[in-house]
């Protein structure tokens, strides 16, 4: 079954990704998650083709297959791993970054 995932950026999360281009963002939730799948059963991918304007969007696309984990830790996980590249670039304090929206198909 695969899963696709909406994470739509909080109003700090959308002024965070702002300091990075579209294909770096992709690259930061790309290597972060799958950092995180040896940690969890699942597959993961991050589509260039549905995640083109990431920053005008205000949310990225994630597509999950062979799901044997609960998605909303994973996301929990992701969330709070995720804010350590965004802090590098954001000056200020970052609470939550995304909220996650599960569209199963």
């Amino acid at each position: 079954m695969q899963v696709k995932v909406n994470l739509k950026f909080s109003t700090k999360g959308q002024t965070a990704i702002k300091n990075f281009e579209n294909d770096e963002i992709i690259e930061i939730f790309g290597r972060y998650s799958n950092t995180l799948t040896k940690k969890y059963m699942v597959s993961i991918s991050v589509p260039t083709d549905v995640n083109q304007n990431i920053v005008e969007k205000g949310a990225i696309t994630i597509l999950l297959d062979n799901v044997e984990c609960d998605v909303e830790t994973f996301f929990r996980e992701l969330g709070r791993d995720i804010k350590i590249p965004l802090k590098k670039r954001f000056e200020g304090k970052l609470d939550t970054i995304f909220k996650t929206e599960i569209i199963e198909q």
